[in-house]
């Protein structure tokens, strides 16, 4: 699979996560990074899309964590669902996350002036390594 990528419209980015769909696996981490309106949603809908996911697929947005305030300290809870036996994918999460899995891909996100999204997958891991590699 390629790494870089230009995605000129909305349909090439959820191209592409589709695409993505293809090599993932249970217990996987996909990390997305970029700016707002990089295309972050628009991938992650494409990824559900090649995974076959029913429901719509929205901006996690409002709805990342709870929390709790009141305690000694704020508690904050987070659903990630069971990483082991479902695909992550974690926007904004870069520097934050990483240490969900063992190995994990990167996806860098960006924007153009000319309102172009771009995308470099980058591999963590000597599996992701593989996976990318075999898919070219």
């Amino acid at each position: 699979m390629n790494r870089e990528h230009v995605l000129p419209t909305p349909e090439d980015t959820h191209a592409l996560g589709r695409s993505l769909a293809g090599v993932l696996q249970a217990g996987d981490l996909v990390v997305l990074v970029g700016p707002l309106g990089a295309g972050k949603t628009a991938l992650t809908q494409g990824i559900g899309a090649g995974l076959g996911v029913r429901e719509p697929v929205t901006s996690p947005t409002f709805v990342i964590a709870r929390v709790h305030n009141g305690g000694r300290v704020p508690l904050v809870h987070v659903d990630v669902g069971h990483p082991a036996q479902s695909v992550t994918v974690v926007e904004w999460g870069q520097g934050l996350v990483e240490r969900l899995a063992d190995e994990h891909l990167e996806v860098r996100l960006d924007r153009r002036e000319d309102d172009v999204r771009t995308a470099v997958l980058v591999p963590h891991g000597p599996g992701w390594e593989r996976r990318l590699t075999a898919t070219q």
